[in-house]
């Protein structure tokens, strides 16, 4: 069984998984959908930038330029 810390919350795991959804290429509106959201900026408040987002998000910005 996984040990869980008792400190976590549920709300919690919402952020998390809107993180990563949007990492995953999931659009912010969908993501508005699935966490019921009315408000687009309620849902942006969940996601966060990740080292993973800035860097993919880098890597497409020089190819754009670059090549």
């Amino acid at each position: 069984m996984a040990e869980v810390d008792k400190d976590a919350r549920v709300h919690d795991a919402r952020h998390t998984a809107a993180t990563l959804l949007i990492e995953h290429g999931v659009g912010i509106s969908v993501v508005q959908g699935i966490l019921s959201h009315s408000q687009l900026t309620t849902t942006k408040s969940y996601t966060h930038i990740t080292a993973t987002l800035s860097t993919e998000t880098a890597a497409r910005m020089g190819r754009a330029l670059w090549g």
